[in-house]
């Protein structure tokens, strides 16, 4: 699926650089990609990063697992197959955002480990930061928003990650979330302190 099947194509390049994008926006790009489980927290720490950047005239944008699904991924199911596929293509997705100085959050369950090794592999050095959003599964299924927990348990959801399906932890992720601890504002705090430590947007002055 990920072979190049087009002929007689040649890449072309812009006369912008991505500096010169990133000096308009007074930042660097970033993709920050959060994992955890289904109802860890990502999504609500994701959009609450991204309005705290908006609020301090930052340009972000959250790419979120279910909202990709009903548009760019919506050919795709849960398999083992569809998600490394699901991940792949948002990993390209994030490349580009990078490319144009976004402050980019992609929030995915993306359960396997190969499969967000690929995603850091495009990108370059800095430019792809792992954060692992680590809340025990009694919480998240205390949680359950949208009631799949349940769903998986009674066999309705096949595939569904922590119940039929393994999540694997990142091995060595540049941020870890302990949601059962933090706040989403709290974890917003951390995940900016992290963008400024990196240099990607400058600390506000006092």
């Amino acid at each position: 699926m990920t072979a190049i099947k087009a002929t007689n194509i040649v890449r072309h390049e812009g006369h912008v650089s991505r500096q010169q994008r990133e000096s308009l926006l007074h930042q660097q790009g970033v993709l920050l990609w959060l994992t955890g489980l289904p109802s860890s927290g990502k999504s609500t720490i994701a959009y609450t990063v991204e309005h705290a950047l908006a609020a301090r005239g930052h340009l972000a944008y959250v790419l979120d697992g279910d909202n990709i699904r009903f548009g760019l991924n919506k050919n795709l199911g849960f398999s083992a197959d569809d998600r490394a596929e699901n991940i792949r293509r948002i990993g390209e997705v994030g490349k580009l955002f990078v490319d144009g100085g976004f402050l980019t959050l992609a929030s995915f369950v993306s359960p396997y480990r190969a499969d967000r090794d690929q995603v850091r592999a495009l990108m370059a050095e800095g430019d792809f930061v792992e954060i692992f959003v680590d809340t025990p599964i009694e919480l998240c299924e205390e949680r359950d928003p949208k009631g799949l927990y349940k769903k998986a348990r009674a066999g309705e959801i096949p595939n569904f990650t922590g119940v039929s399906d393994p999540y694997e932890e990142p091995a060595k992720p540049e941020l870890v979330i302990e949601t059962n601890i933090a706040t989403p504002a709290e974890a917003a705090v951390q995940v900016i302190d992290l963008l400024e430590k990196m240099g990607k947007i400058q600390p506000i002055q006092a």
